[in-house]
């Protein structure tokens, strides 16, 4: 490769870390979020074209197939697995990043061997650990996410001491493949074959005994294993935009799955080791579901338009059975009725609604809700007191007073919604069946709350047509 073609990858894999810092900064405010997403594809697009310049590249055949293949693949993520489905398809993704930085090593090896450096021979090692936890590890989070698998905690005596001795003899076969000589049986690709089997064993272990209430932590950690994996890569390959992208990525998912522990009141060591603490025995679905009908208030759509006719301010929470119902538009359409008769309206966001962090911001931002509407839960929390109605759709856990009252409750300590707190809360739900953690939830009892059941987009769409026809039969008189 000539000098002025190093010269022009190096330039390109420079604008590119500073295109993915710049992007990383604007994606933390929901106003200059796209700016930041358009600035990151600008610099993954400039990576791409200085490392196809790059010189260990001979024939573009195969590469040219890759791509094919993986645009067909990725456009059809895209464009069949809807946005609701988001944190199903970013587990998919972590997966497949995994999976290519794990053979990346592997291939390392096959090439080189142990004839690589210690640094090398460290990051090969890393990159294949890391890279099978995070491949079985999303296909698992993935499984649990689309239901496939259980939800709920599968746990076996001495996980955590197992899942800590893996993590050990890991570490210990890494230190064997950079301490041995190169012509020491076995040789360093069977070692390597070794770490890739065990870290794809410990990428089920660790997430298997996590329950569902603690995948958005989950999430956080596999994105923080890709990126530390593909950092890993770019030592072994002496790429320096693979070194900065993947430490951007892993340091941003650790830092991410450290607050999503905190806003969950979850220890954060328990959930990377795949610790779970067995408590009582939770009612099945179908008793809470008997339980909650017999003593909740269940509404009509008529009930619910008498009382936000004379609501004059109403919060919305928005939870993942709205993501299910797809009804984020008819929300938007509610919110324009509710301030067209006078009311004001804001929206709160519980850092972890949905399946993982930022899931009812993409979906409200889909539907052009206003960014200056959004508040997160330490900013609106000590509101609801003097709000008049708090419009629950398709939210359970995370506006469920258990988390403060009942100490035996497995979400106890959990930060809520203090959504009780309104002078009315009305609550649309598909049915009484628990959420995520399987809880029962105290709030459908309140004498404050009614409970209006069916999907929430149909209903959402009758209440709208009711407020906007009484709306105008108000003006026509």
């Amino acid at each position: 490769m000539s000098s002025m073609t190093t010269t022009i990858v190096q330039l390109a894999y420079l604008a590119a870390s500073l295109l993915f810092i710049l992007g990383l900064a604007a994606m933390n405010r929901t106003e200059t979020a796209r700016r930041g997403v358009r600035l990151a594809e600008a610099g993954m697009l400039l990576a791409v074209v200085g490392t196809l310049l790059h010189h260990d590249i001979v024939e573009y055949q195969w590469i040219a197939i890759a791509v094919v293949i993986g645009a067909a693949i990725g456009t059809a993520m895209a464009l069949y697995i809807p946005t609701v489905k988001m944190p199903e398809r970013i587990a998919l993704s972590h997966a497949f990043g995994g999976l290519a930085v794990a053979l990346v090593g592997v291939a390392e090896l096959l090439r080189h061997g142990a004839a690589l450096d210690e640094l090398a021979l460290t990051a090969v090692g890393l990159e294949v650990f890391l890279g099978a936890i995070t491949f079985t590890g999303s296909l698992v989070a993935f499984g649990k996410l689309q239901g496939m698998l259980p939800g709920r905690p599968i746990v076996w005596p001495l996980q955590t001491a197992g899942n800590l001795l893996g993590v050990v003899a890991a570490a210990a076969l890494i230190a064997w493949l950079v301490a041995a000589p190169a012509s020491s049986p076995p040789p360093a690709v069977t070692i390597g074959l070794v770490v890739l089997a065990l870290g794809a064993i410990l990428g089920v272990t660790l997430v298997v005994p996590v329950g569902g209430a603690d995948m958005p932590v989950v999430i956080c950690l596999l994105n923080a294993y890709a990126g530390l994996a593909a950092s890993a890569t770019g030592f072994a390959l002496g790429n320096n935009v693979l070194i900065i992208c993947g430490a951007l990525d892993g340091g941003s998912g650790v830092i991410l799955g450290v607050m999503m522990s905190r806003a969950m009141n979850r220890s954060f060591r328990d959930v990377l080791f795949g610790a779970s603490k067995a408590g009582a025995a939770a009612p099945t679905k179908a008793q809470t579901s008997t339980s909650l009908a017999a003593a909740a208030a269940v509404a009509t759509l008529d009930d619910a338009a008498d009382v936000l006719r004379g609501a004059s301010s109403v919060i919305i929470v928005p939870g993942y059975g709205m993501a299910v119902s797809q009804a984020q538009h008819a929300v938007r359409d509610l919110a324009a009725a509710l301030a067209a008769n006078g009311a004001t309206v804001r929206y709160a966001i519980h850092p972890v609604a949905g399946r993982m962090p930022g899931h009812m911001n993409v979906l409200l931002a889909e539907a052009n809700v206003p960014y200056d509407q959004l508040h997160d839960l330490d900013d609106i929390n000590d509101d609801f007191e003097a709000t008049d109605v708090a419009l629950v759709i398709g939210a359970n856990d995370v506006v469920n007073p258990a988390a403060r009252t009942s100490p035996s409750s497995p979400i106890y300590g959990m930060p809520v919604l203090a959504v009780e707190k309104a002078r009315a809360t009305i609550v649309f739900k598909r049915s009484f069946d628990p959420g995520f953690a399987g809880v029962e939830n105290e709030l459908f009892t309140l004498p404050s709350t009614m409970m209006v059941l069916g999907d929430a987009k149909k209903s959402l769409a009758g209440l709208v047509g009711q407020l906007r026809g009484a709306d105008e039969a108000r003006k026509a008189a």
